[in-house]
């Protein structure tokens, strides 16, 4: 739990609360136990998405994060030795490599032709609550655990001083969410598929998903087609439904280009999943390669935000704008490094170094950052577009140790 985050409704921060901690949290204790606590409500924030568009996140009470928290380790323990292979958002141990790691290794080495590249419509908003606690029921017998999550259930939300009751969904932002959605998820989505795998597919089927958003691989059309058609019928029981315009059935993988070329459809289509674009590819050598690239409006919008934050940090030292820059491109450098990406990293950081130039030519009409002086600036601030992380198929054999199979 970060102890900079924003504050909820009301208004404490961690720093103030801290000041009589001890006592803060006898009182949270004793009103637990009693039975005299009361969740507040959410405070309604919005910040902007790669698209341009805005996502709702909720920020919480101080004192609801931290009872959130604690409830979710425990949770948590108890849950993942339930949870399934293939899932691995807001995971302990798990993160998006592992899960975009599983992927290629499963399009390598699967005979995958057909990719569901899926995405579930407000997932978040649309959660059940009925369901969800009959969900957590199934394996939490404690009743005062179950009535803390409700009460965060029903606490609502706040914006602009109005409040609003929430009788369905979760808010994103909020500590326990994350873990409320993955159980809803394991019992919607991942028993089912899983089952329908072992027991309706005809031939090979890969399955990874991170949060609301998943990739299922198939070796025929047929099994693609009837688990689109099953899936959409299987989520509508549960108050969910697949995105129109982000859900598509596309040919992908090693036989993809000689299919499409045989029907006369052009290259293998795309798809995008955790940030890159998933590309059928090949080697030198004539051998299919799985080529990943940095999605472009993900770049875009980072380029926007770097330039936004070039123009609020103008008038700061060339030391202290290069440090920051250098950061930047050191986090972003530090996901999106993956092999086959050097193209779009070196792209990013080109153009990073242009934003700043315009920057610094901008602080005064007698300023002349030339190339040369921009050259020494670019040597001592900013890294170089290096490859970091290593293929996804030997990363995924050293955490599994060969011996997982491809889920």
């Amino acid at each position: 739990m970060s102890r900079t985050a924003a504050p909820g409704v009301d208004g404490v921060t961690w720093a103030a609360y801290r000041e009589g901690l001890e006592d803060n949290l006898q009182s949270l204790h004793e009103r637990l136990h009693r039975g005299a606590y009361r969740a507040k409500p959410s405070r309604r924030v919005y910040i902007p998405k790669a698209d341009g568009r805005q996502r709702p996140l909720g920020v919480a009470a101080l004192e609801d994060k931290l009872l959130q928290h604690g409830l979710a380790q425990v949770m948590n323990a108890v849950y993942e030795e339930d949870f399934l292979g293939f899932s691995y958002g807001f995971r302990p141990g798990r993160s998006q490599h592992q899960s975009l790691d599983a992927l290629a290794a499963g399009l390598l080495r699967k005979k995958t032709t057909w990719v569901l590249d899926a995405d579930i419509r407000g997932f978040f908003d649309a959660i059940d609550h009925g369901w969800l606690m009959k969900f957590v029921a199934h394996r939490i017998a404690d009743n005062r655990v179950l009535h803390l999550i409700q009460k965060w259930l029903r606490a609502g939300v706040m914006e602009k001083g109005t409040w609003a009751a929430t009788e369905q969904g979760t808010p994103q932002g909020a500590t326990i969410s994350p873990l409320l959605a993955n159980i809803y998820l394991h019992y919607v989505f991942d028993l089912w598929a899983q089952q329908w795998r072992k027991r309706q597919a005809r031939g090979e089927v890969i399955i990874v998903r991170y949060a609301d958003d998943f990739i299922v691989g198939f070796q025929y059309r047929s099994d693609a087609e009837q688990f689109l058609k099953s899936l959409r019928e299987r989520l509508r029981k549960f108050s969910l439904e697949l995105h129109p315009e982000k859900t598509r059935l596309l040919m992908f993988g090693r036989y993809a280009e000689k299919m499409r070329t045989e029907r006369g459809l052009g290259k293998p289509e795309t798809f995008s999943f955790l940030g890159l674009t998933h590309i059928c590819g090949r080697t030198g050598r004539g051998k299919f390669l799985l080529i990943r690239r940095t999605m472009r409006k993900r770049m875009q919008a980072k380029l926007r935000e770097v330039k936004a934050e070039l123009q609020r940090r103008r008038h700061l030292s060339i030391p202290e704008q290069g440090a920051w820059l250098r950061a930047v491109v050191r986090g972003y450098f530090a996901y999106h490094a993956v092999p086959t990406n050097g193209r779009a990293l070196l792209s990013f950081r080109t153009q990073v170094i242009r934003l700043w130039q315009r920057s610094l030519r901008r602080r005064g009409q007698r300023d002349r950052t030339n190339w040369e002086k921009m050259g020494r600036l670019v040597r001592r601030w900013m890294p170089p577009a290096r490859i970091q992380h290593p293929w996804p198929e030997e990363r995924f054999d050293v955490r599994t140790r060969g011996k997982s199979p491809v889920r």
